[in-house]
């Protein structure tokens, strides 16, 4: 396979060309840089597309493109070829390493949580005959909704679903980001994309750099994957909350106690393999699995706040125009060191998206970011947060971590009277730092005109109340010196809305090469609530993983 990298077409920024017409260019391109016809290109696939805007308002979209040539010796079309950006590329292709063909006298796995790590856990058994049964505490993704929908019209929370708990976890209402760190050496990154598309994703998530689906497509795709897995022999219960493991006198777990959410009822279900995808919140399952003394312990993550500015002048800064009628909203990445050490950068961007009230416990208020497939909200957002360790937790327990997001999420639910708590940043600079200047954007923001743009009631207060001092103080740190790399980022009109402190899982359940948990045989701790994983795509890879690691215990 011969690939083509950096193959730059120029945008039209009134008018976004089609995919034939993109086609065709990429075609061009490609028959000169090999000097072959197009006739002579039997195939020809999108690997990668970017955005360079470096030259803005001159912008170009930049190809990765790997091509198959019918009739011709490719060696021999390289050897003559002198373009620096050709070469010979051998694609990864992931296979699942093992088949179930006889599941009689076995007991089932059990998956505890349909996120994406747990989702892509039982797609990638069910399709291979291990008929894994999936635990679901909150309810299946189309009653979720309404529940969600109504939660923040009126306020009245379902602690057992809502945001964080039902079909899909919490990353059903996100971004539906599917960018990640993570080296795909294995294949599993592609593969999973791919799974996605056959879901009902668009397909243009195999080859963009900043890959998204979209809360609202996202919710068909993850329905999908559950229908698929029933097909395949897979069972998935929703509202079924696994209230504790049990673990025999070999430290071998033998069955979880399931209750039913809606009449209280309670089942043991034998088991010998459980994969534990419980998601970063599930803080009740922490502290069962603390007291059944599972192996975890406390871990690094960030808390902050919701930071939102007119998509316009993300735009401006980004691509040189407000409003380019042939561009995506305009995302961004920051990051920051405080001169204390402390890290501080955006997360989970939201271009054209909406701050939305998180919680999932009553008395205590978390948000996130979440955008539609368009990403045509007036508002981008992005969290702004800053790192935290142990010491910060103020006790070495496992769960001290927990302790503090939720002391910081009751402080977002008292200022805001169960709303979400929103502050001009102008206000809560002046009150943390009024050493500081104030900041305008030279009319790009003008200061307290911007309104929020949310999912939830919200009210403006005190935001620069949550946080303790020193986070607060890095905050703002970070805050002006993206200012300057963003003009008007930094400006009074900028809102400021609290808590985000669901970043990450506060702990990690620690698991051995195998994937099992250090001392207790058969758990296999998953994805981002075990600590393993940061975002859809690395749950949802880690999930593929720990698949692996079930069946080669089961064949």
């Amino acid at each position: 396979m011969i690939r083509v990298n950096q193959i730059k077409i120029k945008i039209d920024l009134e008018r976004a060309f089609s995919k034939e017409e993109v086609k065709g260019k990429l075609e061009k391109h490609v028959c000169k840089a090999l000097r072959v016809d197009r006739g002579q290109i039997e195939n020809l696939e999108i690997i990668r597309r970017s955005i360079d805007a470096r030259k803005k308002p001159e912008i170009y979209e930049v190809y990765m493109v790997d091509v198959k040539l019918k009739g011709l010796d490719e060696g021999k079309v390289l050897k003559k070829c002198k373009d620096k950006n050709v070469s010979f590329v051998e694609q990864v292709v992931y296979e699942f390493p093992y088949k179930c063909v006889n599941v009689a006298g076995t007991k089932r796995p059990v998956i505890i949580g349909s996120g994406p790590a747990g989702l892509f856990c039982g797609y990638e058994l069910a399709r291979n005959g291990f008929k894994p049964l999936i635990l679901e505490r909150g309810a299946d993704v189309d009653k979720r909704t309404e529940i969600v929908e109504h939660f923040w019209e009126t306020g009245e929370l379902d602690e057992r679903t809502n945001v964080q708990f039902g079909e899909g976890g919490a990353g059903t209402f996100s971004d539906g980001k599917l960018n990640t760190m993570v080296k795909d050496k294995d294949g599993r990154g592609r593969a999973a994309l791919k799974i996605f598309v056959e879901n009902g994703a668009p397909e243009d998530i195999l080859y963009d750099a900043k890959p998204h689906i979209g809360t609202d497509i996202l919710r068909n795709v993850v329905k999908n994957m559950r229908n698929r897995i029933i097909e395949w022999g897979g069972e998935v219960r929703f509202e079924s909350l696994v209230s504790e493991i049990n673990i025999d006198g070999n430290s071998q777990i033998t069955s979880v106690k399931v209750v039913d959410q809606n009449t209280g009822n309670t089942e043991n279900i034998e088991c010998s393999e459980v994969v534990l995808a419980i998601g970063h919140s599930a803080r009740d399952t922490f502290y069962m699995l603390s007291d059944k003394k599972v192996d975890m312990k406390p871990k690094p993550f960030a808390v902050g706040f919701r930071v939102e500015h007119p998509q316009t002048l993300i735009n401006l800064s980004q691509y040189g125009v407000e409003s380019p009628k042939a561009l995506p909203a305009a995302p961004y990445k920051l990051t920051a060191t405080t001169d204390e050490g402390r890290g501080v950068y955006s997360f989970c961007m939201c271009p054209g998206g909406f701050v939305v009230n998180a919680s999932s416990e009553k008395g205590r208020l978390a948000v996130n970011g979440m955008s539609y497939s368009k990403r045509d909200g007036k508002n981008a957002n992005s969290a702004i947060i800053i790192t935290v360790d142990p010491k910060d937790f103020g006790s070495e327990d496992v769960l001290s971590g927990v302790e503090f997001q939720r002391k910081l999420e009751e402080k977002a639910y008292e200022i805001g009277g169960g709303k979400i708590p929103v502050e001009y940043y102008g206000d809560f600079r002046k009150a943390i730092r009024p050493d500081l200047e104030s900041k305008t954007s030279d009319g790009l923001v003008e200061d307290r005109t911007n309104t929020p743009n949310m999912r939830g009631q919200y009210t403006f207060a005190n935001v620069h109340e949550i946080l303790p001092k020193d986070l607060n103080e890095a905050f703002v740190e970070g805050m002006e010196k993206f200012g300057r790399m963003i003009k008007g980022y930094n400006s009074d009109g900028a809102l400021v809305s609290g808590v985000e402190s669901r970043t990450s899982s506060p702990v990690r359940i620690n698991r051995d090469e195998s994937g099992e948990s250090i001392n207790v045989k058969g758990l296999f701790p998953c994805g981002e609530g075990a600590g393993y994983a940061g975002g859809i795509m690395s749950a949802a890879m880690d999930g593929m993983k720990v698949a692996e690691f079930v069946a080669a215990k089961m064949i």
